[in-house]
Order: structure tokens, then C-alpha cells, then sequence
């Protein structure tokens, strides 16, 4: 059976960096509807203590989702040093799709078809597939890309992980302040190497009363214009879910792979919010016995990145990789985890281990 390694990697980073001024005139609403009435310098203050969020970065407004994608995945392209028109899937990662400036969503054509489209990919049979499955949409559509070639239905995938969450965030809501934009990918290769790339994975979906814990949501103002809709979050549910489950499925995927904590080089996990970041990371340990931990496990980019969804975690690989991410680097035949929880309830990992 073949194995799934990464053969090349990139990313996009918009240029326009949003720090804590951009919402000093903003106002704000309670999840019930009602004016928060403290200053904003003490909300923004709150919101930075908690997440450690100082920045985030937005695209402009002539961009769109796709461009993001495609310049990430054109950058993927070069680095694996392939011929595009080799590639048999492109999976593309999103969960609104192509966000207008009035946050109008759009999934016709697919973000997939897109990105092709804009590469100029004249392949008849390279399958344009769209993955939505929350925050961890990237990390699904990798397991996905190794189910793929584990079966032998292909052999080059291109993955990418976009969005562009400035556009569907409500601007009476503090939330916003965690959201950003950006792309990643990666180009994924069919090996007959044994025991290389990904060599286990785990997800867990949990639909039930976890359902709507992020939604598509009317404003927080109840006197808006009620048609709009914007990514909602009841972020005391998602701390806990998280927490409570996100620990258990990378210990799972870890044992899987046939290895324990100390066998794991680095940890890349979503970047949501700091706070719950180091709580997943922390409790991880726990279940190994462990009180303690070297942070530098686990990088993080969200103190100036902020939460870009799907695009977090191959975003700061290929920073990683790349040797853009100061004091980060992969081990030569190291071992690392990708591993997310989002929208739905999801929650997904993997074991990658470099050839």
C-alpha cells in the first residue's frame, strides 16, 4: 500500500495587517443584543489578554478567496518542482467559499474549479473536489488526499486551505477580532517508502447538541438589517468541547501510529485562541503523565496571524518548513502532528512523519 508524503508546500499571507486601532471605534454588542458599555480600549484589552491576538491580516478589497488559494497553491506547485498538469485531485479546503466585500457567499463555480481555473490547468482529469468540514477542513481534506493514494485512485494531489474570514464577521460582535485571512497548501505524493508520511489519522464528529456551537447567525444587533449572515461563535461551548475531546483524538492518533508524547518533534495545531490552545497542549501532556512541557512543541502564530480557519495549520508548516517561523524547525525523519477542532463538531488528526 503507498504512502502519502508532502513533496512541497506554500502560503499566502495578505498584506494588510489589522492591529488593535482598526476597532477602537467599533461598537459592540452582547450575545443577548445589548451595547456593551465599556470603553473599547478595556473590550480590546480583555480580548488580548485572553487570546493573545495583536494582529490579523486581511485581504484587500479587490481579492478574493480564490486568489489567496491560488497564490498558495501556485507556490505549493513550485516548490514540488512537478508539472501542474500531472495533478489528478485538487482539494480545496474553505467553508464560505468566494466572500463578496457584502459578504456574500458563493460556492458556484467550487473553490476547487476555481483555483484550477486560475492555475490554468488544462487537465481534463485532474478532479476539482471542495472540502467543508469546519475549522479542520484542511487537515480533512489531507486525509482524504492519503485515502486517495492508499486506494491507488491517484498518485499527485494538490490541498489547499483558504479563507476569508474578515468578510463574515459581524461587526457589532468582539469576535471578529479573533478572525483573519490567509492561504496554505501543500502538494502531496504517492511513496512506496514503508512507514513514511502519514501514517495515521483519526476524526471525530460530533453533530448532536454540539451542532450549532459555530453557526451562520443574524447580527447581534437586533435592529440590523436581519438578512446578512455572520460566523457566530459561543466560545464557552467551544472551550470545553475542545478541550475536553481534542486531547483524547490526538493521544488516539498517536497510539495508532504506533508511538508515544515523547516520540512527537512538534505539535501544529489550529490556531484558534491562545488560551485554549495551551489548555489542549497542557491537558495532552496530562494524559501521559506529564506536568510540564516545553511550549516550543506546539508553534504559534495566532498573536499575529490571528484565526484564519482552514488555512492555520498549512500556513505555518510551510513557515516552518521554510525556516520563516524564528526558533521553528522540523527534525530530519521527524515526527509531527496536524490536529484541529471547528465548526460542526469537528475534530481531526494526523501523524505525519518526514521521509
Amino acid at each position: 500500500m503507498p504512502n502519502t508524503i508532502i513533496i512541497g508546500s506554500g502560503s499566502y499571507l495578505p498584506t494588510k495587517i489589522i492591529g488593535r486601532e482598526y476597532f477602537k471605534d467599533s461598537v459592540f454588542y452582547t450575545d443577548e443584543g445589548e451595547k456593551i458599555n465599556k470603553p473599547n480600549e478595556e473590550v480590546i484589552q480583555k480580548f488580548v489578554e485572553i487570546t493573545e491576538i495583536e494582529n490579523r491580516r486581511y485581504l484587500e478589497d479587490d481579492e478574493f478567496n480564490s486568489d489567496l488559494g491560488f497564490r498558495a497553491a501556485k507556490e505549493a506547485i513550485e516548490d514540488a518542482k512537478i508539472d501542474q498538469e500531472d495533478l489528478e485531485y485538487i482539494i480545496y479546503a474553505s467553508n464560505f467559499g468566494e466572500v463578496n466585500k457584502d459578504g456574500m457567499t458563493n460556492f458556484m463555480p467550487s473553490m476547487s474549479a476555481r483555483v484550477k481555473n486560475k492555475l490554468g490547468i488544462k487537465n481534463r482529469r485532474c478532479v476539482n473536489y471542495d472540502m467543508i468540514f469546519g475549522c479542520p477542513g484542511w487537515v480533512e481534506a489531507m486525509i482524504l488526499a492519503d485515502t486517495l493514494i492508499k486506494a491507488k485512485k491517484a498518485k499527485l494531489i494538490l490541498v489547499v486551505g483558504s479563507e476569508t474570514l474578515s468578510r463574515v464577521t459581524d461587526p457589532f460582535d468582539r469576535n471578529r477580532m479573533i478572525f483573519a485571512d490567509g492561504a496554505g497548501a501543500v502538494v502531496v505524493k504517492a511513496t512506496d517508502d514503508e512507514n513514511v508520511g502519514i501514517i495515521a489519522d483519526c476524526t471525530i464528529c460530533d453533530n448532536d447538541s454540539e451542532l450549532n456551537y459555530l453557526e451562520h447567525a443574524p447580527s447581534l444587533k437586533l435592529d440590523e438589517d436581519r438578512r446578512p449572515l455572520y460566523i457566530r461563535m459561543h466560545g464557552r461551548k467551544i472551550y470545553e468541547y475542545a478541550l475536553k475531546n481534542v486531547p483524547d483524538a490526538i493521544k488516539e492518533t498517536i497510539e495508532k501510529a504506533g508511538l508515544t508524547l515523547d516520540d512527537i518533534d512538534k505539535i501544529l495545531i489550529h490556531q484558534a485562541n491562545a488560551k485554549m490552545d495551551y489548555a489542549m497542549i497542557s491537558r495532552l501532556h496530562k494524559l501521559y503523565g506529564k506536568s510540564d512541557y516545553d511550549h516550543a512543541i506546539s508553534p504559534m502564530t495566532i498573536q499575529e496571524l490571528g484565526n484564519s480557519s482552514v488555512a492555520t495549520i498549512p500556513t505555518m508548516f510551510d513557515l516552518i518548513i521554510k525556516g520563516k517561523m524564528e526558533g521553528q524547525s522540523f527534525k530530519e525523519k521527524g515526527n509531527i502532528v496536524f490536529t484541529s477542532v471547528g465548526a460542526g463538531m469537528n475534530v481531526n488528526a494526523i501523524v505525519y512523519r518526514f521521509p
